[in-house]
This record gives structure tokens, sequence and C-alpha cells, in this order.
């Protein structure tokens, strides 16, 4: 498919009769415009003719168009799908409650604190705090999965995915 063939569609919901026509076959009913309004449609793809020799509007050609000028969706991964049903604008709705799926929310999480720095319990607050209000919950979660290590107070991170 090309822009013309685009363009052609479009054309035909711009013009009043034909996209009149379009709506009352979608409708199921039986146009007022005349047979040239109807042919037109059949050659921009939104109408068929059917066996009975009347009209049946064709809304699939929408989907024809759509297929032919849209990417395909990009496949998710497993830990994609995890973070994208658990994170919303970068914020956890909830914390997982199983296993698997938090360690992955927590090594996202883990993210932010950089490899070899040293942070107070302050600053780790604040940063957790940004991605849930349980942040004591996740610090724990973080420090138990071995992703942040702490003593006196002080945290680092000592494990997860590191971006280079």
């Amino acid at each position: 498919m090309n822009d013309e063939e685009i363009r052609r569609v479009l054309g035909l919901l711009h013009q009043d009769d034909t996209l009149r026509a379009f709506a009352a076959l979608v409708l199921g009913q039986r146009p007022e415009q005349d047979e040239e309004c109807l042919e037109r449609l059949g050659r921009g793809g939104l109408a068929v003719r059917g066996e009975d020799g009347g009209w049946q509007a064709r809304p699939e050609r929408f989907r024809e168009l759509l297929k032919s000028v849209a990417p395909p969706p990009r496949r998710l991964t497993g830990e994609e799908r995890v973070l994208e049903t658990f994170l919303v604008d970068g914020r956890l709705k909830e914390i997982p409650a199983k296993w698997e799926k938090r360690q992955i929310v927590l090594r996202h999480i883990s993210r932010v604190f950089e490899p070899g720095v040293r942070y107070p319990e302050k600053d780790v607050n604040v940063a957790l705090r940004a991605f849930h209000d349980d942040f004591s919950a996740l610090r724990r979660y973080l420090v138990e999965s071995e992703l942040l290590s702490r003593e006196a107070n002080v945290y680092w991170r000592s494990g997860g995915p590191v971006d280079l």
C-alpha cells in the first residue's frame, strides 16, 4: 500500500456523499446515494458488492491501511511486561507480592544507585520514595536481595544490572 491509497480513502471520507453512504453501510442501512457514490467507495476499498448485488461496508480497510504504515508493535520481554504492569509513570502502583516479579522490579529500582557510590540512609530513602511511599520496605527488600549492602546506615549498590 502507498500514500496514494491512504489519500484516496481519506478523500472519500472527506466528501459528504461518500461519508453518508459509508455510514449507512456500516449501520446496515441502504444508502440513499447513487450507484456512482457506492462505486467510488468500492474503488477505495471501503465497500464491496455482496453476492446478492447489494453493497457492504469494509471497515477492515482502515486496519489494512494502518498496518501498511505503522511499524509492528515491539515485542516486550518478560521483564518489560512486569515493569509495565507495576510501574506507572516511573512509580510503583504496588510492590509485587510474588518473589520473581519483585526481583525484576527491585533490579530496575537498583539502577538509580551508582555502583561504587556510598549513600547515607536519608538519600536512599529519598530515592526510593520516588518509586513508592513505603520506601522502608523497598530498602529492606533491596538489602535482602543483595542489590544494596548496608553498614552503619550507609548503603551502596552491591548487585543488579549495570548499564554500560
